[in-house]
């Protein structure tokens, strides 16, 4: 016990040594941001200081809070400058205090020197000759050298590590805090780094027109703002503006002309609903033991968080979906009704640990009759079995814990009988002997254990390979007809063991009792015997997975009939015995093939085997196209829930989209090329290079003359269509992110392309005017998009839960009858929202199935089907889309009043005292600014 505690302890001490020099390497490039930072800010201080005298009216409040400039003259991309993030003058403040500090409330907003807010104005002066006035003091406090030019190092003294969405929400103020006239926004002025003043324009002048009558406050939240800063959002009624921080950096959206009222706005789930309608794919890539036949004829197997019910006549599907994470093995009671499944342990969206357990479900009703062992296993269940002897009273479950922990349950009581420590290699199988529910038998690396269960306690006997090889693994065994026990192994041989006589010349003298040992030996296959079935008449099948070989053997071993699987299928994982010849056999390379040794074997399923990304829906069928890393691209036909054709190409694919004309697809690689597929051949009719980087987008304009191909060397390359997709020449490429492409679509017009970007930037081209950046962003408010598959936005800015990063959405996708948008996020989840939903905390409906990261979501043509593809667990699943009554487009634009209709433009700020560091703000709960 000594040494196993004075173990842990270095182990942790060498843990938190790594993590005090990874902090130190942290520190150090802050370090080195904030000089950069520093730089930057100074100089962009020097510029605004030579554009100051241009500046003819000014307005002066006292404030703490950021810079704004007006919505209506944010430059081209959505990132404000550094500066617009940070207030000016401040102190520096701790990084424990700032993240403790959530929230503020008014009265604690000002220091005692500074009058609260009267009538609406208090600070703020409403006479031009008053703010001439108090810009003349200020400018003589300057010229007496009174410091209040912000300390350029202080402005970074705290680092930039937010990691979550902030977004912005709208209130009104109904106190008149002056009238002014309209902006101009064609000169826009640089706002003057001073704490004095918030916000310029050239032409902010009085004006009896226009009242000043709302005011944006935001909610606020230091997780996204370090050094408890508070921002506000600028509301121009003449373009309305909304912005979102995701990681610190703000993002502007513009209210499209036609919503006179953002507050107005009804935020609903769409009438529409998904229901699991059929699962491609089947996890045949490392686990074993996962398919079964069942007396109705169904195939039972698993991919993702879904347990498969597959009627190999009807070609018919039911799922059993009460997993929370992915399904790692099966066993099927001796009622051949009753299955136990298994998942593995996972995380919510919060970083939370999600339990591992069993359930027993009925395969008839999938109704769950008990769920097992939550809280007492680790890390996941590695396999599992029913006892036979008893008629299936116990289960015994192996985790996927350091020790394999080994344990013995009562299931329909759900009580555990025992428990003890297998061994710290690899466990692939565990049974119950057939005829004595006491004894067990487990395999894996190196080893074959006998276990007895006596009294609640597991004892356990290891099996002897004496003068034979010791294989490296284990992979499979059975128990044969005459009650030998049968293993397959990594040399391919199929060893037979029995109980005899302990040897003492191979054990020593101090061996007793009976031992199990080998009593023959018979080399079965070329490489590993990965799985053994046993028929009813006491023959024996051997699947092999090297040689791709499955063998029929007599009761005695010999061999009788044999045939090779496909290559393009891989090796032989499981078999399940159909009825005289016929087989079901699962392979490596995640499919299910049914045949007969004389007729050959066909797939019956199908699936990626690596990390998939690019899913495209034919624009005329009910057809789509998906690809991965594993270089596969499938072209599956949705109605008939099969494979029309599937091609390998020579790297790994991550994004495709049909022609609109459907008679070819473009697939993006991994290595900056890119290819055109024919639909009919399967042939490459066209192939090109973009860069040295890989290509994350590809999207044919509506008209299909062009196609833009966004890419990870930050650029879009636009090429003109001709020959029905079958020839392409460069028309130009848009530059100007300023990191990788993420999503673009096209204007339905044809001519103006929106893009995101890696650091969640939105940018609008004009690419008939020779894929030009549009500067004034503005002006695309209106636009009308062919597609939307963009995640930042305005249209889908409901869609970031609270407290997302950037990277929580995959990707989304709006339907064709543009009334809901799908999205895929990074926590295994598929949400439905209304579209269009622009505002915060929308509600959705919210489905589960997958057990990875939803890289990717696609309705079908005529939105009767939704695709979602899971990252890692390289499963598809096929959603219908249910209408729960007559489909309505809800009005989800309420009427402006005549009011706010009257307003033309208006600009508005609010700030706070420079008091706002005190310890009194640490117990605040509440931004509360008007009552």
């Amino acid at each position: 016990p000594n040494g196993v505690a004075g173990s842990q302890s270095l182990t942790w001490q060498h843990r938190l040594s790594m993590m005090e020099a990874r902090l130190q390497a942290q520190e150090d490039e802050i370090t080195l941001l904030k000089s950069s930072l520093a730089e930057a800010l100074q100089a962009i201080s020097l510029a605004e200081d030579a554009k100051e005298e241009k500046v003819s009216s000014l307005t002066r409040v006292p404030c703490l809070g950021p810079w704004l400039r007006p919505a209506t003259l944010d430059r081209a991309t959505q990132t404000d400058p550094i500066h617009s993030l940070y207030p000016a003058m401040l102190e520096q403040v701790p990084l424990a205090h700032t993240r403790e500090v959530q929230s503020l409330s008014l009265e604690d907003a000002f220091s005692d020197d500074v009058p609260p807010l009267v009538e609406g104005r208090s600070l703020l002066q409403e006479s031009h000759g008053v703010r001439q006035e108090t810009r003349e003091e200020e400018k003589r406090e300057n010229d007496q050298g009174s410091g209040m030019r912000p300390n350029w190092a202080s402005l970074v003294e705290e680092p930039i590590q937010p990691s979550s969405v902030s977004l912005f929400q709208e209130h009104r103020f109904t106190k008149d805090l002056g009238t002014y006239g309209p902006l101009d926004d064609q000169n826009p002025v640089p706002l003057p780094m001073d704490s004095s003043f918030l916000f310029h324009s050239k032409n902010l002048i009085p004006s009896e027109q226009t009242p000043l009558a709302f005011v944006n406050v935001l909610e606020w939240n230091t997780r996204c703002f370090p050094g408890n800063m508070l921002l506000f959002s600028l509301l121009c009624l003449s373009g309305q503006s909304i912005k979102m921080f995701i990681r610190g950096r703000p993002i502007t959206m513009y209210v499209p002309s036609n919503i006179q009222n953002y507050d107005d706005l009804r935020m609903e789930p769409p009438a529409e609903r998904l229901e699991l309608e059929w699962v491609y794919g089947y996890r045949g890539r490392d686990c074993r033991a996962n398919l079964f036949l069942l007396p109705s004829r169904e195939a039972v197997y698993f991919t993702a968080c879904v347990v498969v019910l597959y009627h190999i006549n009807n070609r018919t599907q039911r799922h059993y979906r009460k997993h929370t994470d992915c399904v790692r093995c099966l066993a099927v009671h001796p009622d051949q009704v009753r299955i136990a499944s298994g998942q593995t342990a996972g995380v919510d969206k919060d970083g939370k640990p999600l339990l591992p357990f069993v359930h027993i479900w009925d395969s008839s009703t999938l109704v769950t009759l008990q769920q097992i062992g939550l809280g007492s296993f680790e890390r996941g269940v590695n396999s599992l079995a029913f006892s036979r002897a008893d008629s299936g009273v116990f289960l015994v479950v192996i985790d996927d814990s350091n020790e394999h922990m080994l344990s013995v349950w009562d299931w329909a009581r759900a009580t555990k009988q025992a428990e003890i420590k297998s061994t710290n290699e690899a466990v692939f199988a565990v049974e119950f002997n057939p005829s004595d529910s006491c004894n067990i038998i487990t395999c894996g690396k190196s080893h074959v254990y006998f276990w007895t269960l006596s009294g609640g306690v597991l004892t356990k006997k290891q099996g002897i390979f004496g003068k034979y090889k010791k294989p490296k693994f284990i992979q499979c065994f059975l128990f044969s007809g005459t009650g030998d026990v049968l293993t397959g192994d990594s040399e391919g041989n199929i060893l037979t063991w029995g109980k005899s006589a302990a040897d003492v010349k191979t054990l020593g003298k101090g061996a007793k009792g009976k031992t199990y040992q080998i009593m023959r030996q018979t080399r079965a296959h070329e490489g590993s015997v990965f799985t053994l079935c046993v028929l009813h008449s006491g023959a024996l099948l051997s699947g092999g997975g090297k040689d791709r070989r499955v063998v029929l053997w007599s009761v005695d071993l010999a061999p009788e009939k044999e045939c090779e699987i496909p290559e393009k299928f891989g090796a032989v994982r499981t078999i399940a015995h159909v009825d005289g010849e016929e087989l079901l056999v699962g392979t490596t390379r995640n499919a299910i093939l049914r045949g007969t040794f004389s007729g050959g074997f066909v797939a019956i399923v199908q699936g990626h085997v690596d990390e998939m990304w690019g899913l495209a829906t034919h624009p005329s069928q009910n057809t789509f196209l998906t690809c991965g890393h594993d270089k596969q691209v499938f072209l599956w036909n949705a109605e008939e829930h099969m494979v029309d054709w599937c091609t390998t190409l020579e790297e790994a694919a991550l994004c495709a989209d049909f022609c609109p004309n459907g008679s070819v697809v473009s697939v993006g690689l991994y290595t900056g090329r890119w290819l055109v597929l024919d639909l009919q051949t399967r042939e490459i009719v066209f192939d090109c290079t973009d860069g040295n980087e890989q290509l994350s987008v590809m999207r044919y304009s509506p008209d299909g003359s062009f196609l833009a191909v966004g890419s990870h060397d930050n650029f879009i390359y636009i090429y003109n269509v001709s020959d029905g997709g079958r020839r392409y020449t460069r028309f130009g490429k848009c530059t100007g992110h300023s990191s990788f492409i993420t999503h673009l679509d096209w204007s339905k017009d044809g001519k103006y392309i929106m893009s995101n970007s890696g650091d969640y930037e939105i940018l609008y081209w004009d690419v008939a005017g020779g894929c030009k950046l549009l500067r004034n962003r503005f002006d695309s408010r209106d636009r009308k998009w062919a597609s939307y598959t963009c995640v930042l936005g305005f249209h889908v800015m409901g869609v970031w839960l609270e407290g997302s990063d950037g990277t929580d959405i995959n990707a989304l996708c709006r339907s064709r009858c543009e009334r809901m948008v799908a999205v895929a996020d990074d926590f295994c989840k598929v949400h439905l929202f209304q579209y269009p939903c622009p505002k915060p905390k929308a509600p959705s409906h919210r489905y589960e199935g997958h057990g990875s990261h939803v890289t990717n979501v696609g309705f079908t043509h005529n939105d009767s089907h939704l695709l979602s593809m899971g990252g890692k667990d390289t499963s598809i699943l096929q959603w219908r889309v249910r209408r729960e009554k007559a489909a309505e487009t809800p009005d989800r634009v309420a009427p402006a009043s005549s009011k706010s209709a009257n307003i033309n433009q208006t600009a508005f700020l609010l700030c706070f005292c420079s008091d706002f560091f005190s310890p009194r703000f640490e117990k605040t709960k509440k931004l509360n600014i008007f009552n």
